[in-house]
């Protein structure tokens, strides 16, 4: 057994970790039309309870914030019903388990949601390219409809009903999706965002409505359950930021205000010339960071013992290494995930990879 700054304890916020170690939120699409998490989910969740804490999948906050096929809500009674069995499967490992809560946006077709809803976006600018539907195959995506000034406080208020939710089911904490392309981070953008009122123009007013979402979320639950992500010049959804630096400098300031329990910064992978969000995290916000983006069990536990972040968020590995913790501890080999198995119904390639002592 190694002696990995990884396996140290930690407290983010109000949550007590065992561990260093986080299993990013991956999604996986095993949910039904209408957004209720499989019974088996409770299994693949507990299987990786040893992590020092789970983030779920993307959970949407409303049927119009659904876009994708088979991902779960937490705003119905049903949702919320397994979700429950999810939390306590966890819990009875020991384990600590957080909801990150979303909104798509524009990266959406009315073909995956389960209950009708318009898709929108901060301006009607269609995102490039397709998106899989289980009715029609690859589709392109929907031509969103820019949301007026007045529905912000609405998909707020969503935000922090769900997050009120998520906490009365038994979550240790909720996570804010403001990253990779989706709802917040369209109004972030410099491409997306063309609005002429109070959300759109200067950093200032992009940054507004992901603002308005963590203050709505703030009267409903405590900041030291919630925690928040960030993709700072990650491309993926057709997202361009022109400013990159400069909105983030504003943001992550801004957010520094709130006593969040964790900031989650992912690195970019399809924009290599980005310099390193991570480092440019550490020098603007004041709270801790959670790591996420390609790190190595060694490079991970490099960064925590430099100070450069408070712990690590690991995706793909915990597709495929439900006991990542006791692989690290042990210094043992990784298991390759089966990437045809990622979004596809069922347990094959999601409850069936087995742990070391196996």
């Amino acid at each position: 057994m190694n002696a990995s700054p990884l396996l140290a304890p930690l407290s983010l916020g109000a949550i007590d970790m065992k561990n260093r170690v986080v299993m990013a939120p991956l999604t996986r699409s095993r949910a039904s039309s209408t957004g209720v998490p499989a019974p088996f989910a409770a299994d693949y969740y507990a299987q990786r309870a040893s992590a020092g804490l789970i983030v779920t999948e993307a959970t949407q906050v409303s049927f119009g914030a659904m876009g994708y096929s088979r991902t779960p809500g937490v705003h119905t009674p049903e949702q919320r019903a397994a979700w429950r069995k999810v939390v306590d499967a966890v819990h009875a490992r020991g384990g600590r388990i957080a909801v990150q809560l979303w909104h798509v946006g524009r990266i959406a077709s009315s073909l995956n949601r389960g209950v009708a809803a318009e898709t929108v976006s901060a301006s009607a600018v269609r995102a490039p390219g397709t998106m899989w539907t289980d009715r029609q195959g690859m589709v392109e995506h929907d031509m969103p409809r820019a949301l007026d000034t007045g529905e912000v406080e609405t998909v707020a208020a969503d935000f922090a009903a769900a997050a009120a939710a998520a906490l009365d089911i038994g979550f240790d904490g909720v996570e804010i999706h403001s990253a990779n392309g989706y709802l917040l981070h369209q109004f972030l953008s410099s491409n997306v965002n063309r609005r002429a009122d109070r959300y759109g123009g200067s950093i200032e007013n992009r940054a507004r409505m992901p603002l308005e979402v963590v203050e709505a979320v703030l009267a409903r639950v405590p900041a030291a359950r919630v925690g928040l992500r960030v993709s700072p010049g990650h491309t993926f959804n057709g997202i361009e930021e022109a400013d990159t630096d400069e909105l983030y400098a504003h943001y992550l300031s801004r957010l520094s205000d709130y006593g969040l329990a964790w900031l989650h910064v992912m690195r970019p992978f399809a924009n290599a010339a980005a310099s390193d969000p991570v480092t440019m995290a550490r020098g603007v916000y004041t709270g801790a960071v959670v790591a996420c983006g390609g790190y190595t069990a060694a490079s991970a536990a490099a960064l925590v013992a430099s100070g450069g972040t408070e712990a690590v968020a690991f995706g793909r590995d915990y597709i495929s290494n439900p006991d990542l913790v006791a692989r690290i501890a042990a210094g043992a080999p990784l298991s390759p995930p089966d990437q045809a198995t990622f979004y596809t119904p069922g347990e094959k390639g999601y409850t069936d990879y087995p742990a070391l002592a196996a």
